[in-house]
């Protein structure tokens, strides 16, 4: 199982990847940041709610639903 910190390191990669200034890339960094910063999958994905606009939010939720399905 992995934990927060694993899945931050994953979202990061991917961040890094994405343009800068990209949905993607803002998206990426949000959840790498809600990650690191959350206790467990359920507090980082509560904190995910507050992701604004709501753009990098829908993208952020849908990027933390794929990385956190195999958690």
């Amino acid at each position: 199982m992995r934990d927060n910190l694993d899945l931050a390191a994953s979202a990061q990669e991917l961040a890094d990847a994405a343009p800068t200034g990209s949905i993607d890339h803002a998206a990426a960094s949000s959840v790498a940041i809600t990650l690191a910063t959350t206790r467990d999958i359920s507090h980082a994905r509560e904190t995910l709610d507050g992701v604004a606009p709501d753009e990098v939010r829908k993208a952020a939720v849908a990027l933390f639903e794929r990385l956190s399905a195999g958690a």
